[in-house]
């Protein structure tokens, strides 16, 4: 579950998507869209995400449900557009689960907590990720981010740039805010 961040960048494969509106908003509208209506590309993505865990199948099951809930619920409002040529950046209000919350609490849960997560005496990290992942498919806490996302016209059309990992990890609700 530590490569979060990474394996979930691969969801972000959406980059690539164009609008043939004239507004650069419009191609991050049409990116946070795909996630919040669970595109095909979306879909497919969080399957091979998932699959690559080391998970039990209950495991699975529920890292999916985390996951479409989390992009299904994203709340986003376009703040600003500033643009300098075929260049903008795009400021975004997110609205997200704070599954960072949620595992944080999971670990100082296990931290004192450590008998019940045992298996004929020996820690089982399975007990733990099942308690880890239904805490993070139940929490309802929610946190906020302003994203700038930089979008770049080519040829008539706005594209989203690669967002950085620390714009990934908010969108996905694992961003650690405790270090700022």
């Amino acid at each position: 579950m530590k490569k979060i961040l990474g394996i979930l960048g691969c969801l972000l494969l959406v980059v690539g998507c164009s609008c043939s509106n004239d507004k650069a908003a419009d191609a991050v509208e049409k990116y946070l869209n795909d996630y919040k209506g669970l595109s095909d590309h979306v879909l497919e993505d969080i399957d091979e995400l998932v699959e690559n865990e080391q998970l039990t199948d209950k495991g699975k099951d529920t890292y999916k449900e985390v996951l479409k809930r989390q992009y299904r619920d994203l709340i986003y409002t376009i703040e600003n557009e500033d643009y300098d040529g075929d260049t903008a950046e795009v400021t975004v209000k997110i609205t997200v689960y704070d599954l960072y919350k949620a595992q944080k609490n999971a670990s100082e849960y296990l931290a004192s907590h450590q008998d019940e997560f045992l298996t004929d005496g020996e820690y089982d990290n399975d007990l733990y990720m099942e308690y880890k992942l239904e805490q993070m498919k139940n929490i309802n806490d929610t946190v906020s981010y302003n994203i700038v996302f930089n979008v770049t016209k080519s040829d008539g059309k706005w594209y989203v740039e690669q967002p950085s990992d620390e714009v990934l990890e908010k969108i996905h609700g694992v961003y650690n805010y405790d270090e700022d």
